[in-house]
């Protein structure tokens, strides 16, 4: 059966959080932790959403990685490839979003690509061309402390151009009120005018509606997981989605085993949730200065572990304030603090695992992609959600057998977020 739609997410969270959109909106859809060897049985799926960890890493490895998963997606039948990126644009003025779209637009054939990383049901709006979260312009909200990727420029036009060969444009809200016929002739004017790469506003789902309409039609798009809504709508309006009667139950079926989480997300949210969950159940927190300087930070920290998994979920949290975030980087360099954070989380989980915990909650998106790699989990199904934008995933063909996991974006989901996955995956 051919593939109906395809997407390329830059993280391992955003693509959870992608599926999960297609998910609800009618696609049986499955997430692959990069180009699926040609031995991994897949599902019967209307989506494939192909995770890679290419936010952060050089643009020519960003690209050189995408348009391999586009290939692979294309042969599987996508006419539609959608590139998913974070709702809050998080690039820097070298890529990736420009210098991915690009090379998958020229690969296309395509002529003006949509681009819009509008989500209103996460806050995340789009106008004029500029980006608010929670009501907030992007420069001004705390993704302006990003500790990787900080945000300083709410013009999403002005961003993507930074980046970019081709000349970008607006498609503004007044257009895309207007409707469908309204957008096109608006992209047919920007192409006229030589511009191939278009901010599109959205504020209202309905919004997010038209324009996947639109996107459909053409052979790629880059978006959050707002324009996969659209995306997701239109295909099923369009009554090339078989009916089925299958729910999300099948993923979350118990698989036994113990519960942890690890975090290494720094954003104001996980801090907060991390505070909450201490409240009832143990929560280790790592000190990041001892993990740059190489002590036996992680090793205590799997000791800690011991017995307690046995008795219920613990956490071990390498999560620090953005103030501490600041001063690591200041004297040990972003690259290096980041790196060292992931490779700790990711080696201690890893020895939860060995120890026999099969439900594993991780915040943060670049804790998430290294967990994942280290396990060397292939593929996810995806099951009910936890919160918006983070469901539960079940493992397909991991050889640590079945596994229920939870990918969350450190911005994501309420002060309760893990005793609710807990309990979910319980």
């Amino acid at each position: 059966m051919a593939i109906l739609l395809g997407s390329i997410a830059d993280d391992y969270t955003g693509a959870s959080d992608l599926a999960n959109t297609l998910t609800k909106n009618g696609l049986r859809t499955v997430q692959t932790v990069g180009i699926p060897d040609a031995g991994l049985a897949l599902l019967e799926v209307d989506a494939v959403v192909v995770s890679l960890k290419i936010r952060s890493v050089a643009a020519a490895a960003a690209v050189a990685a995408a348009t391999e998963a586009d290939r692979w997606l294309r042969q599987r039948g996508a006419n539609h490839v959608l590139y998913k990126i974070c709702s809050t644009f998080d690039s820097t003025d070298e890529g990736n979003i420009g210098p991915v779209t690009e090379a998958l637009a020229n690969t296309a054939g395509s002529n003006v690509v949509l681009v819009t990383p509008a989500f209103p049901a996460t806050g995340r709006t789009v106008f004029q061309g500029h980006l608010f979260v929670g009501g907030q312009l992007l420069n001004e909200s705390p993704l302006k402390d990003h500790p990787l990727n900080p945000m300083h420029d709410a013009n999403l036009v002005r961003v993507l151009a930074r980046q970019s060969r081709r000349t970008v444009g607006l498609v503004d809200l007044a257009a895309v009120s207007a409707g469908q016929e309204a957008v096109r002739a608006r992209l047919d004017a920007l192409l006229a005018q030589g511009i191939g790469m278009a901010i599109a506003d959205a504020i209202f789902e309905g919004d997010l509606e038209t324009l996947g309409e639109v996107a459909l039609k053409t052979p790629v798009s880059t978006g959050a997981s707002g324009l996969g809504l659209g995306l997701a709508r239109a295909l099923t309006r369009s009554g090339q989605v078989p009916s089925r009667s299958e729910t999300t139950a099948d993923a979350i079926r118990p698989v036994g085993g113990m519960a942890a989480a690890v975090a290494g997300s720094c954003s104001r949210a996980t801090l907060r949730q991390l505070d909450v969950a201490a409240r009832s159940m143990p929560v280790l927190r790592l000190d990041p200065e001892k993990l740059l300087v190489g002590s036996d930070e992680v090793a205590a920290a799997i000791s800690w572990a011991g017995d307690r998994i046995s008795l219920g979920p613990a956490i071990i949290a390498a999560s620090a304030s953005p103030e501490e975030v600041c001063r690591l980087q200041s004297r040990h360099g972003r690259d290096a603090s980041g790196h060292a954070i992931e490779t700790a989380t990711s080696v201690i989980a890893a020895e939860l695992v060995t120890r026999g915990v099969r439900r594993l909650v991780v915040a943060g998106g670049e804790t998430s992609g290294a967990v994942v790699d280290r396990l060397a989990i292939p593929a996810f199904l995806i099951g009910p959600e936890i919160a918006p934008g983070v469901p539960v995933l079940r493992t397909i063909g991991s050889v640590h057998g079945d596994m229920l996991l939870a990918l969350k974006s450190g911005n994501f989901g309420d002060e309760n977020f893990f005793a609710t996955a807990f309990e979910m995956m319980d």
